[in-house]
C-alpha cells in the first residue's frame, strides 16, 4: 500500500507530506483547491510527462516522493533482480525535477523511468479523469481481458511475441529476396568483386594499429636516430661519460674494500650498475642498428596502410567490420548462386513461422473468449451494483485479417442498457457517465484478481448523482475490502464512505497562492460534509443530513477499520 506521499515546489503545492490509512482515502475540496493536482504528483513521480511549468515559481526543484509497503513476493523479485535492496517491505520511489532534466531514485539509487515504471505497474493502479474514455477504444477492451486472465496466458503471449518477430523478419527478408535473373547475375557480378579484393587484401585483424606505431617510428626515424646517438654518446666509455666514470669507480671501489669489508656493499651495488649501463649500451647499439634502412621499411609500411585504408572506406571502418562484411557478402553470394533452393528454404521457413504463428494466436483467442464469458458475466453483476438494472454486457471476437505480437483477435464489449435494446457498442450507447461506471464495474472485478494493492479514481463520480452516487460509493467500499483506495470526489455519498478523509484547500496572501492537505477528524468530517451537500447554505438541517449520511456509511461496511 501507498504510506505515504511527500511534494514539494509542484505547481502551487509549496511543501506537503500526505500519509494514508489503508482501506477508503478520500479526498475532497473546493473547485480549482488543487485535488488533481495531488494525483499528478504521484503520475509525475510514476514517470508521466511534466509541462515545463509544472516547477513553482522562483524553485529551482521540484521533488515527489512516494513510500510504499508491499509484502507482494512479486515485488520482492522485481527489487531483487534489480539488486536494489528492501528493508522492512518498504519502497520508495523519488523524482527529483529540475528545469533541463529529472532524477528518478529507487530506494535511494539513481534509476532510469522505465525501471520506475516496472517497480508501479507491481504496486498501484491509476484512473485518472479521462480514462474511462479509453473504453471506447478496442484495443482497450483486448488489453482489459488479457489483465483478466493473465496467468493463463502470461507465456504463452511471451511465446506468441518472440513468434511475431521471427515471421517479421523472414517476411522481411523474403520479400526483399526477390530479384529478376538479370539483377541476379549482376548482384554475383558485383559480389565477386568485392569477395575478391577483400580476400587479397589478406587483411588480419589487429594489424591496421601496429602498421600505425609502425609508420609514426619510421616517419620519425631520423629524429629517433639523432637523439639515440646522445644518449649513447652520454652512456658511453669514452673519457668524461657515464660509462667511463662508473668504470673507474668500481675499479677505485675494489681497491678501497681490502681496507674496510663495510664498502663490500657499496662495491657490489655499483658493480651492478656498471653492469646494468653495460647492458643498457649493447640494447642501445643494437637498436640503433635497426634503423640503417628505416627508408625502406618506411615505404612498404606506407603502401599496406594505404591499401587497408583503401578498404575501410569501402568496406567498414576496423578491420572486424570488413571481415563481418566479407562473411555476409559470401552468404549472399552462395544464395545467389543457388537461389531457387534458397527462395524455397526461405518459403517454408515463412509458411513453418505463419503456421505456428496461426496455432499460438488460436490458443490465446480460445483462451481470452473462455476468460470473457467469465470476464463479462461478473462484470454485468458489478454494473447492476452500480444502477445498470436491466443491463446486458457481453464480448464480441472477430478474426483479423493480419497477425501482430497480441495475435489475431479483434475483440469488442457490448453492452445494452434498457430492456429491449440489442447490444451495441460501448460509443454508440454509454454516455461520459456511464462510462465512468463501467470502468469502474471492471476496475472493481480486475481488483478481484489482482496483486496490486493500491487503487486511486480521480474523480470517479462523473456525470452521475442520487442513487447512483450511493450504489458507487458502496462498490467503491466493497473493492476496499481488500485493497487501498484513494479517491477524489465531489459527492457526499462517496466521500461518507472514507474510512481517511482529506481535505484540500487553496490559500492565498495576497501574493502567493498554496495548497494544503490535511487529515479530518469526526467534526471536520460532517463540516466538510454539510459543505458538499449544502454549498453555501449549511443550516442545522443540512448538518444533521451529514450526520445520518456518515453513519449510514459506516453501518453499511462490510468490514471493521
Amino acid at each position: 500500500m501507498l504510506i505515504s506521499l511527500h511534494v514539494k515546489n509542484f505547481a502551487i503545492i509549496n511543501e506537503v507530506e500526505i500519509y494514508f490509512k489503508d482501506h477508503l482515502n478520500i479526498m475532497t475540496g473546493e473547485t480549482g483547491a488543487g485535488k488533481s493536482i495531488i494525483i499528478d504528483s504521484i503520475n509525475c513521480a510514476l514517470g508521466a510527462r511534466i509541462s515545463k511549468g509544472i516547477l513553482r515559481t522562483g524553485a529551482d526543484y521540484a521533488l515527489v516522493e512516494l513510500v510504499f509497503e508491499s509484502k507482494d513476493q512479486k515485488v520482492h523479485e522485481a527489487m531483487s533482480n534489480l539488486d536494489i535492496p528492501m528493508e522492512d517491505n518498504q519502497i520508495i520511489i523519488s523524482r527529483k525535477i529540475m528545469p533541463n532534466r529529472s532524477i528518478y531514485k529507487l530506494n535511494g539509487e539513481s534509476v532510469t523511468q522505465s525501471i520506475v515504471a516496472s517497480i508501479a505497474e507491481l504496486l498501484i493502479d491509476i484512473h485518472g479523469q479521462h480514462e474511462h474514455q479509453s473504453l471506447l477504444r478496442k484495443s482497450k477492451h483486448l488489453e482489459i481481458v488479457d489483465r483478466f486472465a493473465r496467468d493463463e496466458i502470461g507465456e504463452l503471449k511471451q511465446e506468441l511475441s518472440e513468434s511475431y518477430k521471427t515471421y517479421i523478419a523472414i517476411k522481411s527478408e523474403f520479400d526483399k529476396a526477390g530479384v529478376d535473373e538479370e539483377k541476379r547475375l549482376r548482384e554475383i557480378s558485383f559480389l565477386e568483386y568485392e569477395i575478391n579484393e577483400i580476400k587479397s587484401a589478406a587483411l588480419v585483424a589487429g594489424e591496421d594499429e601496429e602498421l600505425s606505431e609502425l609508420y609514426k617510428k619510421y616517419a620519425n626515424a631520423r629524429t629517433i636516430s639523432e637523439g639515440l646517438q646522445t644518449v649513447y654518446s652520454l652512456t658511453g666509455y669514452d673519457s668524461n661519460e657515464a660509462g667511463d666514470g662508473i668504470g673507474r669507480a668500481v675499479r677505485q671501489l675494489a681497491k678501497l674494500a681490502d681496507y674496510d669489508k663495510e664498502l663490500a656493499n657499496l662495491l657490489s651495488q655499483a658493480t651492478d650498475i656498471e653492469g646494468l649501463l653495460n647492458n643498457f649500451n649493447r640494447d642501445l647499439s643494437l637498436y640503433l642498428s635497426t634503423m640503417d634502412n628505416y627508408e625502406e621499411e618506411l615505404d612498404e609500411v606506407t603502401r599496406r596502410l594505404d591499401l587497408i585504408n583503401h578498404i575501410k572506406q569501402k568496406y567498414g571502418n576496423q578491420i572486424e567490420d570488413i571481415q563481418s562484411y566479407l562473411a555476409e557478402c559470401e552468404m549472399k553470394l552462395e544464395r545467389y548462386r543457388d537461389y531457387d533452393a534458397y527462395m524455397d528454404k526461405l518459403s517454408k521457413s515463412l509458411k513453418d513461422e505463419e503456421s505456428k504463428l496461426n496455432e499460438l494466436s488460436a490458443r490465446l483467442s480460445d483462451i481470452r473468449k473462455a476468460k470473457a464469458k467469465e470476464l463479462t458475466g461478473k462484470i454485468k453483476e458489478a454494473l447492476v451494483a452500480l444502477n445498470f438494472l436491466d443491463v446486458k454486457f457481453d464480448m464480441i471476437f472477430n478474426k483479423s485479417n493480419t497477425y501482430s505480437s497480441n495475435g489475431y483477435d479483434d475483440a469488442e464489449f457490448i453492452i445494452s442498457t434498457n430492456p429491449g435494446e440489442e447490444l451495441k457498442s460501448l460509443s454508440k450507447v454509454a454516455s461520459g457517465g456511464e462510462l465512468s461506471r463501467i470502468m469502474l464495474g471492471i476496475k472493481s472485478v480486475l481488483a478481484e484478481n489482482d496483486d496490486i494493492e493500491t487503487l486511486i479514481f480521480d474523480e470517479i463520480d462523473t456525470g452521475i448523482s442520487g442513487r447512483t452516487a450511493q450504489k458507487v460509493s458502496e462498490q467503491l467500499s466493497e473493492i476496499a475490502r481488500h485493497h487501498q483506495i484513494i479517491c477524489i470526489t465531489h459527492l457526499a455519498q462517496i466521500a461518507a464512505m472514507a474510512d481517511e478523509h482529506f481535505i484540500i484547500e487553496k490559500q492565498t496572501d495576497g501574493k502567493t497562492t498554496e495548497t494544503h492537505i490535511k487529515a479530518l477528524n469526526d467534526n471536520e468530517i460532517i463540516d466538510e460534509l454539510a459543505r458538499i451537500i449544502g454549498g453555501a447554505a449549511i443550516t442545522e438541517r443540512v448538518i444533521e443530513n451529514a450526520k445520518e449520511m456518515k453513519e449510514l456509511a459506516t453501518t453499511t461496511k462490510k468490514y471493521k477499520i
